[in-house]
């Protein structure tokens, strides 16, 4: 109940803050099960792209995070576990299948949020597109890819600084993609890779 409440507060603090301006030009907000996929410059990506969510849609979509920089400290670990319930994603060399995590929520009937970028970009253009989310699309072919561009949190909060900056913001979803049967990676990431750069705000 207590974490409930700091994702609302949260989640409400985030709208006041960045407007969070949702905008569904490529699909609506729907049930079914979905991996929003989308461009990367901010800590505060995940939650900008669930304020935008309905409550409902919300409460079933988790975001994908680095475990290394999420369970560093406590309240860090608080808020990515227990308020967020986030899919936590390690990146140790050696690993039998990092994206086991991501399959495990995916399989249980979860949404998620994901940023095939691995790292926080620039802002105003998307850095090379990781594979994970090749084979988790390979995995999933009946789950709908919805490609997101989140505008401006780079501004809002900018690398190196804990304390956002009120600014409006916009997240715009795309019409939804699939894997189809026979892609290759390097197809399906140009694929994809075009339908997040046809959203960003020219």
């Amino acid at each position: 109940m207590i974490a409930g409440f700091i994702e609302w507060m949260l989640i409400r603090a985030v709208r006041l803050l960045a407007g969070a301006q949702a905008r569904w030009e490529g699909c609506g907000p729907a049930p079914e099960q979905r991996i929003y996929v989308a461009n990367h410059s901010s800590h505060l990506d995940f939650m900008l792209l669930s304020s935008a969510l309905p409550g409902p849609l919300r409460r079933r979509t988790r975001p994908v995070a680095a475990a290394e920089y999420w369970t560093s400290g406590p309240l860090r670990r608080y808020l990515i576990q227990d308020v967020f319930r986030c899919v936590l994603l390690g990146r140790q060399r050696f690993q039998l299948n990092p994206l086991e995590a991501v399959a495990g929520a995916l399989r249980q009937g979860d949404s998620l949020i994901f940023f095939p970028e691995g790292t926080r970009g620039p802002g105003d253009n998307l850095q090379p597109l990781k594979p994970g989310i090749f084979h988790v699309a390979r995995w999933f072919p009946d789950v709908d890819i919805v490609p997101v561009w989140i505008d401006n949190s780079d501004r809002i909060l900018p690398k190196g600084f804990a304390i956002p900056v009120p600014l409006l913001s916009s997240i715009t979803f795309g019409a939804p993609l699939r894997w189809k049967h026979g892609q290759q990676q390097e197809e399906f990431l140009a694929e994809l890779r075009e339908a997040l750069e046809t959203l960003r705000p020219r």
